[in-house]
């Protein structure tokens, strides 16, 4: 370590030297027009006489003011520009002292031959379009889109990959505006070449259906376009790496890329050992092809159908024990004519991962102080195997700026299998086998029509086919702890129990609606909409027992009710309204929605029926203060229903120690939704400043009644109520609780550029307070976590940039009888990139880890990735020494909290190896 330290010191002086070779002055005055009218957003560039390299630049604020940051004693050629103006070109000296400088500009229509722009301007905006020149922001150790993203002024790319701007979400990537992999962002940072990169725009207020864009609120939405440069257009472009490691590591990484007006070619593979997984299982789940939620989403209703999904652990940071990666994927858009545009992609996924995991559990006192278990320690190893698979076509036909039909299909598939050999301080050893191969395929259709300036029609439908069938085999020893077998009704004349569970999910799912627009002037319109969300599902599974000798032995189903036959009928037919309209800086917009709701589920032999009608209010309301500052503030209340996996009366085994019990009487849940947003994004001074709260209030929420089965202790008396062996083993149920569940958070963060250093400090703070029934006693379940970040890094385009970095996360987990467990989480980080020697290139990202209750550390440890690479000048070959967990760190931990316990885990990771990779760039 304090060769590390050494290290990092000897950088830090590097970086501090390079910063300081060369004094800065500032520029700063007024660009305004011949009318003595301030010009907002107009761009002022100072170009080195001698080197011709970018020094700095500025964007004006709304009164027209920039500023810019450039080297003293040196020789300038400053160029002032502005949409629709002639350029303005001085040259400028700079001694040892600020400047003032103002600058008028001439209409073009107004003004005489002026200078043509000989320089690419780093920014320019155009409406609700920022182009950015990638080369202005590039330090040169670039290497894939999200390097490029994350100098850019208001971008920011975090730990998945997935892209922000300005505080938002961006939900599409294009290129050459052909959609990449369907907009997914995460494929695009990670695997886009930087090279590549002519300019990227930013796209606010973004919607793909043009006719929708003035009568509906796309504030929120945005969309990143990569316009390429010239030397990749009509041509393959791409990348090519393979590398070798100790113990047997390797990875080859092919990327092609073709893109010309009419039609568009992405493939990508990755086949690896080294830890990468370039699409992960929350990515595949993540991915929904475009598909939202559908239209009932939007008036008040949810209605999500419940994934049978296995619970894999969750790979941390992409850290196993051993991972093992293959990926496939193929992206192309074509255009046969002018108005007609066809797409889709493939993908696949393999993964192979081993996982070793120990989990200390420890069980919430109940109010009175007892203990509904003993705590529970866990010791896991896991092996894990996935194939997943996504297929989607796409067409969108636009013959006139009146007409515009969209048809999609997504399918979906995967196999999936999980062994896993516990050992439970209270069971005992527990072998566990889940495997499932669900598929779901999804059509989409749309067709948007304008009748004339005052009449906009809108039909929209869904239709979804989904099948699960997941599979759960425990094989555990015989054990007082175990008292699942007499609820069961098993067979104990056994050296063991080997229960086993078939199970199988069919939905059928169509969300269709008709929108009509009317519009009432310039600023307001109103919206009319008729719809239905309909649902069927049918829910079948089985418990039995394999004895000894390898028989299937079925349960009594007189005993305990262990087998599934149930039809869940879902429908909503509703009616919406709202209205919009614009009042000076105020966006308002009121809306209602009345429902006629029906649930039917058979089982059993009988029907219980629920069928009621309910409004349901919703408002937003947007201050824009500037372009680029805004305060939201939005109310919904939603009615949310639970799917079949809630009603299913007859046991459902959830692991080896817990039964679940569905309630067939289950009622909806009415949520009331307030959140608050402030955002201002300056490109003046490159400042962003983000805050928001959010505040959830849910009244007759579905939440679990669980009891645990214990049983009087055979050395007491019958009489005492002393004594009880208790157990983990559990049934739980659902039930619509008489007390309302709340959440509250609060998010706020701070960046700014202060010339070449970029700082940053954030906060989160999440609350969250929800009620239970534990073995017949209502427990409140109250959590309290808070994260506090700051980082300040450097920018500078020769000298080695380093950020530094400082999280620290604190976990507080009430208990029901007034006590709490915290966590904390202390980690500074540090970054660096530097050239060095022309052609090398150094890259490092170190985290330093305490992990820690109240009392004592519980584990500190250390985790470092660092590269070197090498390439000539014009060169397309690269050589690239990397190693991954330099100080060969053997465990991370996390902790979690729910109902019953609060656990902390640790999780054990791949050794330290090293890598030499070989990367052609076509």
């Amino acid at each position: 370590m304090s060769k590390f330290i050494k290290f990092f010191m000897v950088m830090v002086c590097i970086t501090i030297t390079g910063a300081v070779q060369a004094q800065k002055i500032t520029i700063t005055g007024v660009v305004k027009d011949s009318l003595n009218n301030p010009l907002e957003m107009a761009n002022v560039v100072a170009i080195n006489a001698e080197t011709k390299a970018l020094d700095g630049f500025g964007i004006t604020n709304e009164k027209g003011i920039y500023k810019m940051n450039v080297n003293e004693n040196s020789k300038y050629n400053i160029k002032v520009s502005y949409l629709g103006f002639k350029t303005r070109e001085i040259v400028l000296e700079t001694k040892e002292v600020d400047v003032k400088r103002d600058f008028t500009l001439l209409d073009e229509a107004e003004s005489l031959d002026g200078v043509e722009i000989t320089y690419e301007m780093p920014v320019n905006v155009k409406g609700d379009t920022i182009e950015y020149n990638a080369d202005s922001f590039a330090t040169g150790t670039e290497k894939k889109l999200e390097d490029v993203l994350k100098n850019l002024p208001g971008v920011e790319v975090n730990d998945d990959g997935e892209i922000e701007v300005e505080g938002q979400s961006v939900g599409k990537v294009m290129v050459e505006g052909k959609d990449f992999f369907d907009g997914d962002s995460k494929l695009a940072s990670k695997n886009i070449p930087a090279n590549a990169l002519d300019k990227i725009q930013v796209l606010k207020n973004y919607n793909e259906v043009g006719q929708l864009k003035g009568v509906t609120d796309n504030q929120d939405n945005y969309a990143i376009n990569i316009k390429l440069k010239e030397g990749k257009k009509n041509f393959w472009f791409g990348e090519i790496t393979a590398g070798v490691g100790n113990e047997e590591r390797y990875i080859a990484h092919p990327k092609l890329f073709y893109y010309n007006p009419n039609y568009s070619i992405n493939l990508i593979t990755n086949f690896n050992n080294i830890g990468e997984v370039p699409f992960t299982r929350r990515d595949y789940f993540r991915f929904t092809g475009g598909f939202g939620n559908g239209g009932s989403a939007n008036t008040g209703t949810s209605f999500n159908v419940g994934s049978s999904d296995m619970g894999f652990l969750t790979l941390q940071n992409n850290r196993a024990q051993e991972i093992s990666s293959k990926f496939g994927a193929a992206n192309f858009s074509y255009s046969p004519k002018k108005m007609w545009d066809l797409s889709g992609f493939a993908i696949y996924s393999g993964n192979v991962t081993d996982m070793q995991q120990n989990t200390f559990r420890q069980y919430k006192a109940n109010a009175d102080g007892s203990q509904p278990s003993p705590d529970e320690l866990t010791e896991s190893v896991t092996n894990q195997r996935s194939d997943l698979a996504l297929i989607k076509l796409s067409s969108s036909y636009k013959p006139n700026a009146d007409n515009h039909f969209d048809y999609d299909i997504f399918g979906r598939i995967s196999s999936q299998k999980e062994v896993q050999d516990l050992f439970s301080n209270l069971t005992g050893n527990i072998d566990e086998v889940q495997k499932q191969d669900p598929y779901s395929i999804n059509q989409n259709a749309n067709y948007y029509y304008t009748l004339n300036a005052k009449n906009i029609f809108a039909v929209e439908a869904q239709y979804l086919i989904q099948e699960e069938d997941p599979f759960y085999n425990a094989a555990l020893a015989q054990s007082d702890q175990f008292r699942l077998d007499e609820v069961l009704g098993m067979d104990q004349a056994q050296d063991g129990y080997d229960v086993v569970q078939d199970k199988m999910v069919k939905t059928n799912k169509l969300d269709a609606k008709i929108d009509y627009w009317y519009i009432t002037g310039d600023k307001s319109n109103v919206k009319f909409t008729l719809g239905s969300l309909l649902s069927t599902q049918k829910f079948n599974s089985e418990i039995f027992q394999i004895l000894d000798s390898g028989a299937k032995y079925s349960l009594d189903d007189a005993v305990s009710s262990v087998e599934n036959d149930v039809k869940y009928n879902f429908s909503d037919i509703y009616m919406a309204f709202e209205y919009r309209v614009k009042a000076g800086a105020f966006t308002f917009t009121p809306g209602v929605s009345v429902h006629n709701y029906t649930t039917k589920n058979e089982q059993l032999g009988s029907t219980v029926t629920d069928d009621f009608v309910r409004l349901l209010p919703s408002f937003n309301t947007r201050l824009q203060i500037k372009k680029s500052e805004d305060i939201n503030f939005n109310y919904r209340m939603m009615t949310s229903f639970s799917d079949v996996n809630q009603f299913a009366s007859s046991f459902v085994m959830n692991n080896y120690n817990s039964l679940f019990q569905g309630n067939r009487d289950l009622e909806s849940a009415l949520s009331h939704n307030l959140t608050l947003r402030y955002n201002n994004f300056n490109m003046f001074n490159f400042s962003n400043i983000r805050a928001s709260l959010s505040y959830n209030k849910r009244v007759d929420q579905v939440r679990n009644i669980s009891d645990f089965l214990n049983y009087p202790n055979p050395d007491y008396p019958a009489t005492s109520d002393e004594e009880f062996i208790q157990t983990s083993n559990r049934i739980s149920s659902p039930f619509n609780s008489n007390f309302a569940d709340e959440t509250f958070s609060a998010n706020g963060s701070f960046e700014r550029t202060f010339g070449k250093i970029k700082a940053g400090l954030g906060a989160t703070m999440n609350y969250s307070k929800f009620n239970q029934i534990v073995d017949n006693e209502q427990a409140i379940n109250e959590s309290f976590t808070t994260t506090y970040r700051g980082s300040l890094g450097t920018r500078f385009l020769n000298a080695p940039n380093i950020e530094f970095g400082y999280n620290l996360a604190v976990n507080n987990y009430e208990q029901p009888n007034g006590s709490s467990i915290k966590y904390y989480t202390h980690q500074p980080s540090v970054k660096l990139d530097a050239t060095f020697l022309r052609d090398f290139i150094f890259n490092a990202d170190y985290s330093y880890y305490n992990y820690k209750n109240e009392i004592e550390s519980l584990n500190t440890y250390s985790f470092m990735d660092a590269t070197l690479g090498y390439q000539k000048k014009d060169s397309k070959w690269e050589y690239i020494l990397g190693v991954t967990n330099l100080f060969n760190t053997e465990s991370l931990n996390q902790d979690s909290d729910n109902t019953l316990f609060v656990s902390t885990s640790e999780y054990f990771i791949q050794p330290r190896y090293v890598t030499l990779k070989v990367r052609y760039n076509l």
